[in-house]
């Protein structure tokens, strides 16, 4: 729950896109947040105040008349009272209101009169794609992120008028994955962050192949903390079923060679790179072209393995590494023996930190249990989500990129 102890004031207006102001508002409650719904005359000719109270378990305001203040200033209380105002949708209208300090209403008034330095403003928009195209929108958008405001990005499709374009609100999940980035530090910021994850597998024949049970989920996490920690973040990912994080860029590949060449095209752009992919080790010499048939005499067949390229020690091991320019990060997969082993393949990699775990007790699951080793000695981590122990990893790099650290 990521949002536990924030309260988020969400304004609505006028726009189709209210129906999923619903589904977020729920969103970010189940995330631990308290929300209070402010709307405009607009928004309620597309939902009722009442679901959006039965929903947030609040009465939701509309009026700067509001009687329920004992001092009448509902735009000064509600304001004060908020980490975050969230307005989605924010109609073109309403984004002009922002832009020229118009007050007529109570959502508008309260956005004007909201303390700058303690109470930010998130703006999703919503439009046809003729109005989000038009310059004066444009200009209107440019002017409010200058002025201070985030303005989330729009999404792409067909729209309710019948159009398809640009200019759609997000989905739910969309704004919420987004509200939830807005909150973590961006200790990562401006920096650029390339990450390995999954398995790879490695072909027998047409249809079978070696490859392990790694799920990918923590090289995933790990590309989500990091583009929220502000980075721009590079995944280079195996095959796996996982959706790509927002905002990352995504490199699919399929076995240990393919890994090592996209990699190695990517990480001259880097300036963290962080292993976590459970490559394989060996791949079958040559597969056969055809798949290989079982027959009456049981024979079984035979294989020729050969070593694969050794990613992180070839990165490791270059010039950009070695002078410091990039700050190499490993991971170890281990059954037994986590220090020992996780200690030695540092030293082997030579990488100034290496993530080691016990891969029977991670693969596949939600949580895991780090233990970091770097050349002063070792710390554990104990067993939390993937989400929190990326964030918690994330933070560790910030903090060895900016100055030397030990335990």
């Amino acid at each position: 729950m990521d949002l536990v102890g924030k309260h988020i004031v969400l304004g609505l207006t006028g726009g189709i896109a209210c129906y999923k102001a619903a589904e977020f508002c729920r969103a970010l409650i189940k995330e631990g947040a308290t929300v209070q719904v402010v709307m405009t005359e607009a928004a309620a000719q597309f939902i009722t105040p009442v679901t959006m109270q039965a929903l947030s378990n609040r009465p939701v305001y509309a009026s700067q008349w509001d009687a329920r203040e004992p001092n009448n200033m509902a735009h000064i209380n509600l304001s004060r009272e908020a980490d975050a105002i969230v307005i989605a949708p924010c109609s073109a209208d309403f984004v002009a209101k922002l832009l020229h300090g118009r007050a007529d209403d109570l959502l508008s008034l309260m956005c004007l009169a909201r303390p700058l330095e303690s109470v930010p403003l998130l703006v999703a928009p919503a439009m046809n794609r003729e109005m989000w195209a038009h310059p004066a929108t444009q200009r209107n958008m440019a002017q409010l992120h200058a002025d201070g405001a985030t303005v989330f990005d729009v999404g792409s499709g067909e729209q309710a008028c019948g159009e398809t374009g640009d200019g759609r609100m997000l989905e739910p999940a969309e704004l919420l994955h987004d509200v939830v980035a807005f909150f973590q530090a961006k200790v990562l910021a401006g920096k650029r962050v390339l990450i390995s994850a999954g398995p790879t597998f490695e072909p027998m024949d047409p249809v079978r192949g070696v490859t392990n049970l790694s799920s990918g989920k923590m090289g995933f996490a790990l590309a989500r903390a990091a583009r929220e920690a502000g980075a721009d973040v590079t995944l280079v990912a195996g095959p796996v079923g996982l959706p790509s994080p927002r905002g990352v860029h995504r490199v699919d590949v399929i076995s240990a060679q393919d890994m090592f060449e996209a990699c190695q095209s990517q990480v001259s752009h880097a300036d963290i790179f962080i292993a976590c992919a459970a490559v394989a080790d060996w791949r079958v010499d040559v597969p056969t072209q055809q798949k290989i048939k079982k027959d009456a005499s049981g024979a079984t067949p035979s294989f020729q393995f050969v070593e694969n390229p050794d990613i992180l020690a070839s990165i490791a091991q270059s010039e950009r590494a070695q002078s410091g320019a990039l700050y190499c990060v490993g991971f170890a997969a281990e059954s037994n023996d986590l220090l020992a082993h996780a200690t030695a393949k540092r030293l082997r990699k030579n990488v100034p930190l290496l993530v080691g775990n016990l891969g029977p007790a991670t693969f596949g699951k939600d949580d895991n249990a780090l233990l970091l080793v770097d050349a002063q000695g070792s710390k554990e981590i104990p067993r939390q989500s993937k989400r929190a122990l990326s964030r918690l990893l994330v933070a560790e790099i910030a903090n060895r990129i900016t100055q030397p650290r030990s335990f």
